[in-house]
């Protein structure tokens, strides 16, 4: 009796790269968050409104500060950073960036679709990694481009008074690239904020607090603490990059902005603990 062999086809070096069929892989983990990403509707025009905001208040800010600038008193020109001003509307572009990165979680989970997700991908850990992963990269590549734009835009403004910069200026690229890498940084704030609240209203409101609400609390501390605690604080820490010149109660550019990295590495870190422990 003849023992039949059937001959195997070569392994591809893709096959080899995502592992045997129905293994769970990060590449296959992040190619299925990249499709709930650019499948919702919500991305898309939240990412929008995000660059609108960028590019758009920049550009109002500019064609205000351009056509005021011969009634403008010597202290208020003293005071004109032509950069920061076209890039006025990353503060209201951090809002879009980080709702969106709560939706990033909590839409699973007020839809059921995060129990679906978690059984597919057992170790769970993968599947906050690939979400906070994906969208950082989207986040930096479109706001990066957006704050270039609102940069251009801003000083073609400004150049009808012969006030603008360019971005050979000492410190302007870092202040253009480090408008995009803000964004980026708050929309990774919003994903973990929202894997450990789970809920979009508290999520969001959790955001907002840190980024928009904590600085103006802390602004009525005495001036002996305010100075030492107001730098410290997520969006002050991380807008030291955006800032042209510092003082004495602000950080320096990329010191800044490293402590608001560890504020969303710590959150992340937590939101992964709780990811193991708790039930979907």
């Amino acid at each position: 009796m003849s023992t039949a062999t059937i001959d195997k086809a070569p392994e591809t070096p893709e096959a080899r790269r995502t592992g045997p069929r129905g293994e769970v892989t990060l590449a296959r983990v992040l190619h299925s968050e990249w499709i709930k990403l650019r499948t919702l509707r919500s991305t898309f025009y939240t990412l929008i409104a995000g660059m609108v905001a960028l590019i758009g208040f920049g550009a109002l800010f500019c064609a205000v500060t351009a056509n005021r600038w011969p009634h403008m008193s010597p202290h208020e020109r003293a005071d004109f950073e032509p950069a920061l001003t076209s890039l006025r509307g990353f503060f209201l572009a951090q809002l879009a960036v980080g709702v969106l990165g709560v939706l990033m979680i909590t839409g699973e989970y007020a839809t059921g679709m995060i129990r679906a997700s978690l059984s597919a991908v057992p170790r769970r850990l993968p599947v906050l990694w690939a979400k906070a992963g994906l969208y950082a990269a989207v986040t930096w590549v479109v706001m990066t481009a957006g704050a270039l734009i609102a940069f251009l835009v801003g000083q073609a403004l400004l150049s009808s008074r012969h006030i603008g910069t360019s971005l050979s200026d000492p410190g302007v690229t870092r202040m253009v690239l480090g408008a995009g890498l803000y964004l980026t940084v708050v929309g990774l704030l919003g994903v973990a904020i929202g894997a450990l609240v789970r809920n979009t209203a508290g999520g969001i409101a959790t955001v907002f607090g840190l980024l928009l609400v904590l600085p103006v609390l802390a602004e009525a501390l005495p001036t002996s603490w305010a100075d030492h605690i107001n730098k410290y604080l997520p969006s002050n820490a991380g807008q030291s990059l955006i800032s042209l010149h510092q003082d004495a109660t602000s950080l320096a550019p990329w010191t800044g902005f490293l402590v608001f990295c560890l504020y969303a590495a710590v959150a992340l870190a937590g939101a992964a603990v709780l990811l193991k422990r708790r039930d979907a």
